[in-house]
């Protein structure tokens, strides 16, 4: 999706930083890989912990993080005065962000809350925890590095929702 224009430096970085939201949270799901191979968490955690920290500031405000997400969907993507780039990269990083925050209730109500993740023997557990880390956070480095290279990032069904969502 390429042909909707160039996008200045200023749009790349904040396309790149739009996708921090849901790469912290898909770290949540990464506990138990980070704990069986300490030096992947090293290599994940070390770089993210200021984002990290400040993300854990806004989530101990009663709905912050809702309210960030308001902010993101009405300041940003709504606003048709801000690139196409841009409001493109930061609904598809809330659509993610909607998917992890709803497998995560899904996962809660069949019973296997993130808690059991860190310490668990259950095989299911851990074999659901790897794959939305992997996923999940794979997908956001991809998005990423696509935005630094300044082309719009494909992700299956999530790229068409925001497309939709972001046409005018």
């Amino acid at each position: 999706m390429t042909w909707r224009g160039s996008s200045s430096p200023f749009d790349r970085v904040f396309a790149c930083l739009v996708y921090l939201l849901p790469l912290l949270e898909a770290v949540t799901f990464g506990s138990y890989l980070f704990n069986q191979i300490p030096i992947l968490g090293q290599l994940i955690l070390v770089p993210l912990s200021p984002f990290i920290s400040v993300y854990g500031l806004i989530s101990a405000f009663p709905f912050g993080r809702l309210i960030l997400f308001f902010v993101l969907l009405l300041a940003v993507v709504r606003n048709p005065r801000i690139n196409h780039f841009l409001r493109f990269n930061t609904m598809q990083s809330l659509l993610l962000s909607i998917a992890l925050f709803l497998l995560d209730i899904v996962l809660q109500l069949v019973g296997l809350p993130l808690s059991i993740f860190q310490s668990s023997s259950n095989l299911l557990a851990i074999a659901m925890s790897n794959l939305l880390f992997l996923a999940f956070f794979g997908a956001a480095i991809y998005a990423i590095v696509q935005c630094v290279r300044g082309r719009y990032p494909e992700l299956p069904v999530v790229s068409e929702a925001a497309y939709h969502y972001v046409q005018y």
